[in-house]
């Protein structure tokens, strides 16, 4: 599991490439994590290249958003996959997360 960084502007984009699942990923939580953990915790997760995601990678997204939210931050998804939508749908874990089409929306929505 390869996880790209990019800044824009203040934001930091976290962008995984492949299914999150099993131990792939770990490397995927581990930078969710130093951002979250960070002074700067303003970021945005495009899942443009993520297929497919399992229960393991669901937990980590929460334990994230729920860390973010006591700092009144929400967790911004960008370009979600039709099967990943319909995975955060069905477990209704849509509702605690911000969902965009795109990245450039998502980091817009700090402004």
């Amino acid at each position: 599991m390869k996880v790209e960084r990019q800044k824009v502007g203040t934001v930091d984009v976290l962008r995984p490439v492949g299914p999150l699942v099993d131990q792939d990923v770990e490397p995927f939580a581990q930078a969710l994590s130093e951002r979250v953990q960070s002074a700067n915790p303003r970021m945005v997760i495009a899942m443009n290249d993520v297929p497919y995601m399992d229960s393991v990678a669901l937990e980590r997204l929460m334990d994230a958003a729920d860390e973010l939210s006591e700092r009144a931050i929400n967790l911004k998804l960008a370009g979600i996959s039709p099967a990943c939508r319909e995975i955060l749908e069905l477990t209704g874990l849509s509702a605690r997360l911000s969902l965009f089409t795109d990245v450039q929306d998502a980091v817009r929505s700090f402004l």
